[in-house]
C-alpha cells in the first residue's frame, strides 16, 4: 500500500495535570520499509478492534475544524506538513481539556490502497520491555505497543469525496473505557456515528434467515450458504472493507447471483448496498439445522441456553417465547380440538 504522505509528532503529557507539550517535526518522515512495516502493523491491529463505530463529518465550524483543514490539503492550498500541524495543536488543546488520557506520538498517514486514499490517524504509546544487545547484554527497551490502540481513526477519503451523501466514510475505535475517554478524540476528528454497525449486521443476517426459510433449502444447502455469508463477512472486517450485498448475494447463490440481493431489497429491510461488518455480531451467528417427517427446525446459535434448551439425555428441545402467530395457532387448534 503506497504511502503518499506521513509524519509523526509527540505529545509529552504526564497524569498529574501538567500542561501538555507538543514536540513537532518540520518534515515528512522518508518513506523507508519500517514506515510501510508500521502502516501494516497499524491497519492488521486497527482492523481486529471490535466495536469500532463507522459515520461521517460533522458540518464545519470553530468546534469541528479538522474536515476544512483536510479539504484545503486535498485541495493543495496547504501541504501535509501544515494540516498535520494544525490538526496536532488541536489535539493538544482538546487534550488538555479533556483531562482524561496521557499523551503519546500522533500519527498522521496518507496512503493509497487499491484504487482508494486513506488518512490514518492514531496517537500511539510505548510498552516497556528487554533486549539482548550485541554484547549479549540484556538492556531495557521501548517498543510502539498496537495491541494497545484505543485512540484512532480511518478516513475513507476516496469515499468522502466521491460520494456525497455516503454516512460510512469514517471509522473510529469507541474504546472500553467508557465514552468519555474517546469523546475528544472523536470531536477532534469531528465525526458523528452515521451507520450503527451492531444492528445493519443483525439486519443482514436476519434477513439471510428470512430468505433461507424462504428457499425451503436443504439442510447442507443452508449450511453451505451460511459457511460463505460468515465467511465473507468476517473476510471483509478482516481487512476493514463493508460488506458488499451485490457481492454476498452472488457468493451465496452462483446460480442465481442477484436471487439474495433482489430478496433484500423488495422485502425493504433498509440495508445500504455496502455495510460495515461487526465482528462480534458475526461471531455469534451460526445456525443449528434440522428436518425430519414434516418438522422442520432452525435457529440462531446464540440462542442455545437462553430461548432454546437442549436436553441431552432426553433427546429433546425445549423453546421458550415462541412467535406470536405461531402461539396464536396453536391456541386455534387445540381450542378446535377442545
Amino acid at each position: 500500500m503506497p504511502i503518499r504522505h506521513s509524519i509523526t509528532y509527540l505529545i509529552d503529557k504526564k497524569p498529574d495535570g501538567s500542561p501538555a507539550v507538543l514536540h513537532a517535526r518540520d518534515s515528512e518522515l522518508t518513506p523507508s520499509q519500517s514506515m510501510e512495516n508500521l502502516l501494516a502493523d497499524f491497519n492488521e491491529s486497527y482492523n481486529a478492534k471490535p466495536g469500532k463505530a463507522w459515520g461521517l463529518f460533522h458540518e464545519e465550524s470553530g468546534a469541528y475544524p479538522f474536515s476544512g483543514w483536510l479539504k484545503a490539503y486535498l485541495d493543495d492550498q496547504q501541504d501535509f506538513v501544515s494540516f498535520s500541524r494544525q490538526a496536532v495543536e488541536q489535539l493538544q488543546k482538546l487534550m488538555e481539556e479533556s483531562n482524561l488520557t496521557v499523551g503519546g506520538h500522533a500519527m498522521f498517514t496518507h496512503y493509497q490502497q487499491g484504487m482508494t486514499d486513506y488518512l490514518a490517524i492514531a496517537l500511539l504509546h510505548h510498552s516497556e520491555g528487554v533486549t539482548i544487545t550485541e554484547d549479549l547484554e540484556v538492556v531495557p527497551a521501548k517498543h510502539l505497543d498496537l495491541t494497545q490502540l484505543h485512540l484512532a481513526a480511518r478516513i475513507n477519503l476516496s469515499e468522502w469525496r466521491n460520494n456525497p451523501n455516503s454516512r460510512q466514510y469514517i471509522s473510529f475505535i469507541k474504546g472500553k473505557g467508557g465514552r468519555r475517554v474517546c469523546d475528544y478524540f472523536r470531536d477532534f476528528i469531528g465525526c458523528q456515528e452515521g451507520i450503527d454497525a451492531p444492528g445493519e449486521t443483525r439486519t443482514l443476517l436476519k434477513a439471510f434467515s428470512d430468505f433461507v426459510e424462504s428457499e425451503d433449502l436443504p439442510e447442507e444447502s443452508a449450511r453451505e450458504k451460511t459457511n460463505a455469508l460468515v465467511g465473507y463477512a468476517s473476510s471483509q472486517a478482516k481487512m476493514g472493507e463493508p460488506i458488499s450485498l451485490e457481492e454476498l448475494a452472488a457468493l451465496i447463490d452462483e446460480d442465481r447471483p442477484a436471487a439474495f440481493y433482489e430478496f433484500i431489497r423488495n422485502k425493504d429491510y433498509g440495508l445500504s448496498p455496502e455495510i460495515p461488518a461487526d465482528k462480534r455480531t458475526l461471531n455469534q451467528f451460526r445456525r443449528f439445522t434440522g428436518r425430519t417427517e414434516g418438522l422442520s427446525i432452525s435457529f440462531e446459535a446464540h440462542l442455545l441456553g437462553n430461548k432454546v434448551e437442549f436436553d441431552q439425555a432426553r433427546g429433546q428441545l425445549v423453546i421458550r417465547n415462541l412467535p406470536t402467530q405461531l402461539v396464536d395457532q396453536l391456541k386455534r387448534e387445540v381450542a378446535r380440538h377442545g
